[in-house]
């Protein structure tokens, strides 16, 4: 899953600069705009592991959609294309989530 995060992070990266902007991809740039909370760390079963990741997911989720709204709304379609791209991903990988939640 990090690594089809960071895929996406890299895809994201490169239209930003290709429509001539400036990818600010530091750590500390990620920490200090996320809109995703920390990861906690006192974990104590696998469940809460998949709990915190949906509950991670979930806002990502739904920022890309609003992504792809705004991007349309702005005449962008290739952006917006990338955004849906991004956001079927993400929500398939919150439908595993939250349906292994529901199978245990």
């Amino acid at each position: 899953m990090a690594t089809e995060l960071e895929e996406y992070i890299d895809l994201i990266a490169e239209r930003a600069t290709a429509l001539g902007g400036t990818a600010l991809g530091t750590a500390r740039m990620a920490i200090a705009d996320t809109i995703i909370p920390e990861f906690p760390l006192d974990l104590a079963n696998d469940k809460d592991y998949v709990v915190a990741l949906a509950d991670r997911y979930a806002p990502y989720a739904k920022m890309v959609r609003e992504a792809i709204d705004q991007t349309g709304a702005l005449g962008d379609a290739d952006t917006a294309d990338l955004y849906t791209e991004i956001s079927r991903a993400i929500d398939k990988r919150l439908w595993f989530l939250e349906a292994h939640l529901q199978g245990n």
